[in-house]
């Protein structure tokens, strides 16, 4: 009785009803992120349950922030969390196209085609997309020393973000971070080795690469040394203090010397733990756990400067970058387990008395930190999310270094073929490959819209300089430079970044298309 009353109260949606209340969740999420879109974009400001303020127009970060409810919806945040997990850019973009496509699939229903047709169409005119991106596509050349081409590409992703007046910068650090740990031979690199960091206080433009690691604790004693040079550093994940029965135990003490003893055998193991620390040559201590004030006196009066409470991932980063082995006990302490760096020093911050311990010059220059300086948390928080996506662009390029030009340029290329293709495709296909192709052209008016330019004249103008002079790289002059020509303007786009953007926005749309009955749920009373 109790699962029927339930069923009673839930609404049944079917067939068109079903698809248009679908799209029409869908459509709301992408609209939201439409004005985000382009170099002009807007930001979107959210609050959390507990209070805490994002400030972003990072199309992925704004759709986890936001409490989404409809199961559809929810469909659309997944299209651009595997966008940003795949490429780490181009999250806007993906939800604004799939968006479009929905829209126009909705004009198709209406007139009777049946779902299933439209979302084939759709996948004809996508898999026509794919050789023209590739052949209007460039190779850039990795070989150069400057990197000249990966820095106009991770500077065209800091365009639509708050950092872009520093872009130059930032793009210079991004490619430098990149290629110090990349691995050249299998074209791979793991970002797990660039550490981001970042400290309120000071300006955007005080954000810097350093080749070591930035963590953020201070030497255990006041009185250490604040810099040590030629650094021989012990990574050590065992505890500065006594070895504890692991079991219950009980201790009487019942004479004045059996406490002076016990004190003595206590010290005792201090003195050895940092007599075997010393005797390895280390000159600075790195440890996982904390110690008391007996081991840390020590430490200080045999000149060893000590940090406590490192993390674990802070250790292997420091293993990683100085050439140490970590060390989980004091008993395997040896010379050659030690990493080495031409500078540890404690840096100070401002008024606050807040101190960070820099690590620089290390031994192998396989993990970085990139030291990000902002007038706020906000401001740190959203420079850091800009230069992820950077190290993302760059990180794609070196896998393949094709590139094509931003600006919508190839979304009206690819328009341009799709609309040639339907008047030669029999079948009802023919409009849904249209629809495609408008899909494509509203993406390039959202593009015009957000830089206040006329949407409709901007997108006609595109389309018949790219037709009359055959340049797929004419695009919308977002910026106000004074061509349209994308290559003057050095707008470059990962090809891989804008095939995945298509692809990903085709088939969540062929999977929306394909849900024609849902229970609809509503609230208990």
């Amino acid at each position: 009785f109790i699962l029927i009353e339930e069923q009673d109260r839930k609404e049944r949606i079917k067939g068109l009803d079903a698809l248009k209340s679908n799209i029409a969740a869908a459509t709301t999420i992408s609209n939201t992120l439409r004005t985000s879109l382009g170099p002009r974009g807007m930001d979107k400001m959210m609050q959390s349950p507990d209070g805490d303020v994002t400030i972003t127009n990072d199309g992925a970060t704004i759709l986890q922030k936001m409490d989404i409810q409809n199961e559809v919806a929810k469909l659309m945040v997944e299209l651009s969390k595997s966008q940003d997990d795949e490429i780490g850019d181009g999250t806007t973009g993906v939800v604004v196209l799939a968006g479009a496509l929905l829209e126009h699939s909705v004009k198709l229903l209406e007139r009777g085609m049946h779902p299933l047709r439209i979302a084939e169409g759709f996948e004809r005119a996508n898999d026509l997309c794919m050789p023209l991106l590739e052949s209007i596509s460039e190779a850039v050349p990795l070989e150069e020393d400057t990197y000249q081409s990966l820095t106009r590409t991770a500077m065209t992703t800091l365009n639509s973000k708050i950092v872009n007046k520093i872009r130059d910068q930032l793009a210079e650090i991004c490619v430098k971070a990149v290629m110090a740990v990349a691995d050249m031979e299998r074209r791979d690199v793991n970002l797990d080795h660039i550490k981001l960091d970042g400290k309120p206080g000071g300006k955007l433009e005080d954000t810097c690469l350093i080749s070591g690691i930035v963590i953020d604790k201070d030497f255990s004693h006041p009185q250490m040394p604040k810099e040590v040079r030629d650094a021989k550093i012990c990574l050590l994940t065992c505890p500065f203090e006594p070895p504890k029965p692991k079991t219950k135990h009980k201790l009487e003490i019942d004479t004045v010397e059996k406490f002076k003893e016990m004190q003595d055998a206590e010290k005792n193991y201090f003195v050895d733990m940092v007599k075997k620390v010393k005797d390895s040559g280390a000159n600075v201590v790195m440890c996982q756990w904390g110690f008391d004030d007996e081991a840390n006196h020590l430490l200080y009066k045999n000149n060893l400067p000590a940090v406590r409470w490192v993390g674990g991932v802070e250790i292997e980063l420091i293993a990683m970058a100085t050439g140490a082995r970590i060390i989980p006990r004091f008993s395997e302490i040896t010379p050659e387990k030690l990493g080495r760096a031409k500078v540890v020093k404690e840096v100070p911050f401002g008024t606050t008395r807040d101190f960070m311990t820099v690590i620089e010059d290390c031994a192998s220059t396989k993990a970085v930190t990139i030291f990000v300086r902002g007038g706020n948390q906000m401001v740190v928080d959203e420079a850091k999310r800009s230069i992820h996506d950077a190290l993302c662009i760059v990180r794609n390029l070196i896998r393949d270094h094709r590139v094509v030009y931003g600006g919508g340029a190839p979304e009206v290329a690819c328009s341009i073929a799709v609309s040639d293709a339907a008047d030669q495709t029999p079948g009802v296909e023919q409009y849904a490959m249209r629809a495609f192709a408008q899909a494509l052209d509203s993406y390039v008016i959202a593009l015009a819209e957000n830089s206040g330019l006329s949407p409709l004249e901007t997108l006609g103008q595109v389309k018949s300089a790219q037709v009359k002079e055959k340049n797929p790289h004419m695009g919308v002059d977002c910026m106000g430079v004074g061509t349209n020509d994308m290559k003057v303007q050095n707008v470059y786009e990962s090809l891989k970044s804008k095939q995945q953007q298509m692809t990903h926005a085709t088939q969540m749309v062929k999977m929306i298309l394909k849900i024609d009955d849902m229970i609809k749920p509503t609230d208990y009373e």
